[in-house]
């Protein structure tokens, strides 16, 4: 049985780069992915052109992680998003940062970034195994024994960074969970997270693919405001998506109620002022010219129309009260309930996994099995869309590297 010093599970991004950081001359670093080829997930971010992380201070990441912000501060703080870009464009794939602050490679190409990782890990040693998935990982007197479908291994400490359960396609199946939890690593109940919303009896799917910037939505549950969002939103055949609406999900359950802002910062008094302001200076308008003085696309200000069974027409003379209350109402604060979040299939993320306070978070190893670490996905870390879950994934893969290295010179 081949014996190695680290063993990790997993070459996406976090595995591929604890490995690579911990790769030091005279250890044996040994990296297992179950798939044909590294870092099928990676491939597909920002839509194959990988938002690698964001710009910015990095205190200001804090807030984009739910409410495990205060929990991944250590490894964000300790390889931050400077140090990630200074990464790259060290090795010679530099980043740029876009107008709304994503980070990407400079030749917009999510295979560069892989290709960079699998180029180091092997200039550090690092044994790369393809087409291997893991089956089970036991405890030892020496360590621990990981089984895969050819071969058995000895490994005296062991990163488990196996991903979620988003996108299963590309290997994504949870199997970190199944390794945690025979190990007695405790874990928190998985869903899918930054995906798009199923809407019931939905009323724009004719409109699909129209986007808006930084709308103003709010989100009801039994009646009860439970949050105040804003954000871009886009219409699908289905419902809603967008960064905006992929960001909330997190906080969204089916039978939630979204209310929709059209009207862009105009506020729900200020939009009815402003409505009967005009509607009494421009009698003869039709109805449909004067909404389309506000931010409305003009196919959404025709079924919005229709929706408060306003006439196109209409002038303004004879605008009734009632109806200027079912537009205002339409326009500022429309309804729509969630029959269902998107599955894991077309999730981005997923919330939940191994639970935070079973590790040392300075660290990323467990606090109840020595020598066990985690890194990336694989955790209870799910970050909004524009880099923060990537920015994540390198930043506990690194520092679980960092004390692997300082057990190494201790010892």
């Amino acid at each position: 049985m081949d014996q190695y010093d680290v063993v990790v599970i997993g070459a996406g991004p976090a595995g591929l780069f604890c490995a690579l950081q911990a790769g030091m001359p005279g250890h044996r670093i040994l990296l297992l992915e179950k798939n044909k080829k590294p870092g099928e997930k990676l491939l597909l971010s920002g839509s194959g052109q990988c938002n690698i992380t964001h710009d910015g201070e990095i205190r200001e990441f804090l807030s984009h992680y739910g409410d495990q912000g205060n929990q991944v501060k250590p490894a964000l703080f300790g390889f931050s998003n400077r140090d990630l870009i200074a990464f790259f464009n060290e090795h010679g794939l530099p980043l740029i940062s876009e107008n709304n602050d994503k980070v990407f490679p400079q030749t917009r190409r999510s295979a560069d970034v892989l290709s960079l990782l699998v180029h180091e890990c092997r200039e550090r040693g690092v044994i790369l195994k393809c087409n291997e998935p893991v089956h089970r990982v036991n405890r030892t007197t020496q360590g621990f024994e990981i089984t895969s479908t050819d071969a058995s291994y000895n490994g005296r400490m062991v990163v488990i960074t196996t991903g979620g359960m988003s996108y299963p396609q590309t290997g994504s199946t949870g199997d970190g969970y199944r390794f945690s939890e025979a190990l007695g690593q405790p874990l928190i109940r998985t869903a899918p997270a930054l995906t798009p919303l199923k809407i019931r009896n939905y009323p724009f799917s004719a409109l699909s693919g129209i986007s808006f910037e930084s709308m103003r939505f709010t989100i009801w549950r039994s009646g009860i405001k439970i949050a105040d969002r804003k954000g871009d939103v886009l219409f699908t055949h289905t419902g809603l998506s967008g960064p905006g609406i992929l960001d909330a999900s997190r906080n969204i359950q089916a039978e939630d109620e979204i209310r929709l802002s059209f009207v862009g910062p105009l506020k729900r008094e200020e939009f009815a002022a402003d409505l009967k302001k005009r509607a009494e200076e421009n009698r003869n308008w039709q109805l449909g010219t004067l909404l389309a003085a506000y931010p409305i696309p003009e196919r959404l200000n025709r079924k919005l129309l229709l929706l408060s069974k306003i006439p196109p027409d209409l002038k303004c003379a004879h605008f009734s009260t009632l109806q200027r209350s079912k537009l205002i109402a339409n326009c500022t604060e429309f309804s729509l309930i969630v029959s269902e979040l998107g599955g894991f299939s077309i999730a981005m993320a997923t919330r939940g996994g191994v639970a935070l306070d079973g590790l040392n978070m300075k660290t990323m190893e467990s606090r109840i099995i020595p020598g066990l670490y985690f890194a990336g996905e694989v955790l209870d870390i799910d970050g909004d869309t524009g880099g923060y879950n990537l920015q994540a994934a390198f930043s506990t893969g690194f520092l679980a590297a960092q004390n692997i290295i300082k057990n190494w010179k201790i010892g």
